[in-house]
């Protein structure tokens, strides 16, 4: 479950998460010795969930401890042993990363290293790529999706510019599902657990004959919520109602060729609604639970329960995601040639009850109408002493979004101290915003095996962003009983300020080298330095003067990071599991800073320097039993945020000046000092039912970290 953290609350919280479990699997044969693409583990002979897998965060297939990069990576039989139904949840286990969600499931990205942006606007890339199937995923609100036929999830730490199609500064995480085979069977599998929550996901694979296979995978979760609305009892908000379902089919008409088509498909439609009342008066906005709150009929909320209110509206998230790829392969000679073409739609319509009361007050909203077309082309090969590939890569982004609120109280309330003609005249704020990204790209990356042990890496990007951007900041009239931001029966009444038309196009390199050296089958070893870069952009904001629509506030600049990076990656020669750990200096020039200025998110240039490391064990000391470790520390500070001082008059206080102090210094959002992760897991056979019941217990913690 996750709760947001209290309105009015200080801005940051600790987090301990402990969980233990019991898991039956029947008609099943133990995990062991095989990975889920059939190599034969390290531990060969030894029923354990953490088996070696093979990965392809290089382009190529290897053993993921023969990767020089600090790398998390989940296999499907592993995703599966462990519970994870989500793409929040993969990063349990992961050391140095953070899951994020700024307004609810599936508004969804990842904190890595410092590197994170918690905007709920949806222009802003984060600056930890998602990727499904090689596809870049650009929109945070698509992008909490069901995890279900997956064959693995591999998480990269550090920049990523050399080989993946969207550079980026933090690192990414790629979601490969289960391809289709030349072979008939399928799988379904179904689960029920607290709040009436039932589960269920399965796949079907057959052949259409010597050269066409496909696979048809679904997957659902339906429940009720786990957050009471006294004024609606009936209807628990925070609900599951999701379903997903992917298609895709295989042509293989020889050995040296194939195509591959996916289509895929999301839709949750939920109660949203999760803000605990706390008064919080300006301008200190110290908590007073005892406070009764005029702007809301003087109410308080003293109960002490944390999974209920009393919410006067029922917010909702509608989200409709829909996707295609053709992904061709081929050989010619000792050349390999892949195509990726993709097109991806995505739609949401979400609302809370921010004021979190019974009072019709200030009602948040977003909407999202986005679409996506990439294409990337490349090559690869090898010799006795060279491994290398190329390629060239298109993205286009184009989004007609919004956000605002439905708010007659607070601009009632507002007016009142600034136009009283306008009370009752308005009753939203609305600011539609649009934006168009072109970006070309072409790459490189080769691995020189200087001799048997040392292998010299060198890769580079050339980068080319364009972006358009026009925004509006309006007050509208809706009509009575609307309950969407993007209701027809909207009124525009006026601009709050004067509509912004901005453009930018940035030119920007990322490049990399490094060193590996393997002394033995066991051990390798790694160091090197990494350019990241990530491009500029615009800002939404939600309720901004005059002051902060201008270019220093609402465009920033294009983010570089100077990495410097060394680890280690160790099997035990007895098979018992493995051990790898890294450790890294970063150095930003325009580092992209998350802040909350007022009512309103920003993405702003500062400076930012931070190092840290992540070490991480999985084991299996007797058959049967699996032991998970992990723990990140980061140490990071963000200098030289831009700030304002500006006059803005705001209900119940004549005046707020200086909302930011120029220059200040912060923490990164969703970053704390350390990351600790643990999980035991014992796995006893059942010869009887040919099965297993597995007993689990795991647990995560996290130090104090900011929201804004």
């Amino acid at each position: 479950m996750n709760v947001q953290m209290t309105q009015g609350a200080s801005r940051y919280t600790k987090a301990l998460a402990i969980g233990v479990s019991a898991i039956a699997v029947g008609m099943a044969m133990p995990a062991a010795a095989q990975d889920d693409t059939g190599t034969e583990s390290a531990q060969q002979g030894r029923n354990t969930v953490f088996g070696e897998i093979v990965v392809t965060a290089t382009k190529r297939e290897e053993q993921v401890q023969d990767v020089a990069i600090s790398i998390t990576a989940i296999g499907g039989d592993q995703l599966e042993a462990l519970g994870y139904t989500s793409a929040q949840q993969v990063t349990a286990l992961a050391p140095g990363v953070s899951t994020i969600q700024p307004n609810g499931e599936a508004n969804y990205s990842l904190a890595i290293r410092g590197a994170a942006n918690s905007d709920f606007t949806t222009n802003v890339e984060s600056p930890v790529a998602l990727y499904v199937d090689e596809v870049y995923i650009s929109q945070s609100s698509g992008s909490g999706f069901a995890l279900f036929d997956t064959e693995r999830v591999e998480i990269l730490r550090g920049p990523q510019g050399t080989l993946f199609g969207r550079n980026a500064t933090g690192g990414l995480a790629h979601f490969i599902s289960v391809k289709p085979k030349f072979e008939t069977s399928g799988y379904v599998e179904a689960g029920y657990g607290s709040f009436d929550t039932f589960e269920a996901e399965g796949a079907f694979n057959f052949a259409l004959g010597d050269t066409v296979a496909t696979r048809v995978s679904l997957a659902t979760t339906q429940g009720d919520g786990y957050v009471t609305n006294r004024l609606n009892p009936e209807k628990k908000l925070n609900n599951s109602n999701d379903i997903a379902g992917r298609v895709q089919l295989l042509w293989e008409p020889s050995d040296t060729f194939n195509a591959l088509l996916n289509v895929r498909f999301g839709d949750e439609n939920i109660r949203t609604g999760f803000f605990e009342y706390v008064s919080a008066p300006l301008p200190t906005g110290a908590p007073q639970p005892d406070s009764p709150n005029p702007q809301l009929g003087g109410y308080v909320d003293l109960d002490g329960d944390v999974y209920a209110g009393a919410y006067d509206r029922q917010g909702h998230n509608d989200l409709e995601t829909f996707g295609t790829t053709l992904t061709l392969n081929a050989e010619f000679g000792d050349v390999d040639f892949v195509s990726i073409t993709d097109y991806q739609t995505v739609k949401r319509d979400y609302i809370e009850d921010s004021d979190a009361s019974p009072a019709d007050h200030f009602n948040f909203f977003l909407t999202t109408d986005a679409e996506q077309y990439s294409q990337e082309f490349r090559i690869s090969g090898e010799t006795d002493s060279f491994e290398w590939v190329a390629g060239l890569y298109y993205l286009h982004i184009g989004i007609d979004d919004s956000n605002g609120a439905i708010a007659p109280g607070f601009l009632d309330a507002l007016f009142g101290l600034l136009d009283p003609s306008l009370i009752g005249v308005a009753n939203g704020i609305r600011n539609p915003y649009s934006q168009d990204v072109d970006s070309y790209s072409g790459f490189g990356q080769v691995d020189w095996h200087l001799n048997d042990q040392l292998t010299l890496t060198l890769g580079g990007r050339y980068i080319v962003d364009k972006k358009d951007f026009a925004y509006a900041d309006q007050l509208v009239l809706y009509p009575a009983g609307a309950d969407s931001g993007a209701d027809p029966g909207a009124e525009f009444i006026a601009d709050l300020v004067d509509p912004y038309t901005d453009k930018r196009t940035d030119k920007m390199w990322a490049a990399r080298a490094q060193l590996t050296y393997e002394p033995n089958s066991d051990l390798l070893l790694y160091a090197g330095y990494n350019r990241g870069v990530r491009g500029g952009g615009f800002n939404a904001p939600l309720l901004p003067t005059a002051t902060l629509v201008t270019t220093d506030f609402l465009s920033y600049a294009p983010e570089e990071l100077n990495a410097f990076e060394g680890g280690f990656k160790y099997s035990f020669p007895s098979g018992i599991g493995r051990i790898n750990g890294s450790a890294y200096y970063y150095d930003y020039n325009n580092f992209q800073a998350f802040s909350i200025i007022g009512l309103d998110t920003f993405t702003l240039n500062a400076d930012s320097k931070n190092y840290g490391f992540e070490l991480e064990a999985f084991l299996n000391p007797v058959s049967g039993l699996d032991i998970g470790m992990g723990v990140g520390y980061i140490n990071t500070d963000v200098t030289n945020v831009p700030g304002v001082t500006d006059d803005i008059v705001l209900p119940d206080m004549s005046v707020f000046p200086a909302i930011l102090p120029d220059g200040v210094s912060a923490i990164p959002v969703q970053t704390p000092e350390w990351n600790l992760s643990g999980l035991v897991r014992y796995e006893a056979g059942i010869p009887s039912l040919n099965g297993a019941i597995a007993f689990q217990s795991d647990f995560q913690y996290r130090s104090k970290h900011y929201f804004n």
